[in-house]
């Protein structure tokens, strides 16, 4: 037993075992929150929109690699449109009153080959992207992402 986890050990820390996994960082939602929105009027749309500004923090994120848990919201089930949210439906940024900071859009790099429903609590890691300038997508973006186990 002691070679196997001497392998397994080795393997790991040489980078030759999932070390896309093992690189990415834990987040939360509470960290998520941390953000300050301010108006902007975009013109094309004739409409205010909040706009979100990013902390130092939030900021080192951008493009790298995180593991975050929450609850699927279905957008589009046929065309696999989905987010994240940190709260359930019936709480979250569409109808409960939660701010953009509360939700994500999940970008599937393939089919996740799975059917989730509305509600399903699940941990997906991917790359994490910030969204400051386009109105037709979420804050926080999650790219190549992919259900892991939690």
């Amino acid at each position: 037993m002691k070679n196997i986890w001497l392998i397994f050990t080795l393997l790991s820390a040489t980078g030759k075992i999932n070390a896309q996994e093992n690189e990415a960082r834990l987040t939360d939602w509470k960290f998520l929150s941390k953000v300050t929105f301010e108006d902007r009027y975009y013109e094309e749309l004739e409409a205010w929109y909040l706009y979100p500004k990013f902390g130092k923090k939030i900021k080192a994120l951008n493009g790298k690699r995180v593991i975050i848990k929450g609850y699927i919201i279905p957008l589009d089930t046929e065309g696999g449109v989905f987010a994240l949210s940190a709260y359930p439906f019936s709480s979250c940024f569409f109808c409960g009153g939660a701010g953009p900071e509360s939700v994500m859009s999940l970008k599937f790099n393939k089919n996740p080959g799975k059917k989730y429903k509305t509600d399903d609590v699940v941990t997906f890691t991917g790359t994490l992207e910030l969204n400051d300038s386009n109105v037709d997508e979420f804050n926080y973006i999650l790219q190549n992402a992919k259900e892991i186990d939690p």
